[in-house]
């Protein structure tokens, strides 16, 4: 079993900066062969893929957050990190922590598996205003 639970969303201004944490736990030691991404949902749209990285430390983001936004992780810990730099109010949604055991990378990720992967937090807010 895994669990993802995600912390640090908030209410900021725009311009602001917010670094969201994602722990996981794995039972069967898995964790490193993941690919992880952050995922966010604005009520009434599909989940959009904003940053992944992959075991080889390989990342991929959203073309919207480039720049903008950094994703890292600490595999001693089992932790997933999002950095938000610069936020804007479109940025406001509930963000999601996300482990897929598809081992084709950070780029497969966003593309195809943003909405299909394995695992899921429960997310955590962000919400960004003018």
């Amino acid at each position: 079993q895994v669990h993802l639970a995600e912390s640090g969303g908030g209410s900021v201004q725009a311009g602001g900066s917010l670094r969201l944490s994602c722990t996981v736990s794995d039972a069967r030691g898995a964790y490193g062969r993941y690919c992880m991404g952050w995922v966010r949902q604005v009520p009434g749209k599909e989940r959009e893929g904003v940053a992944a990285i992959d075991h080889t430390g390989t990342t991929s983001y959203a073309d919207s957050v480039k720049g903008r936004f950094t994703i890292s992780q600490d595999n001693a810990n089992q932790a997933l990190y999002l950095q938000m730099n610069s936020l804007q109010p479109e940025d406001t949604a509930m963000y999601y922590c996300a482990a897929d055991r598809s081992p084709w990378g950070a780029t497969w990720f966003l593309t195809y598996r943003q909405r299909l992967a394995d695992y899921w937090g429960h997310g955590t807010q962000v919400t960004v205003s003018s």
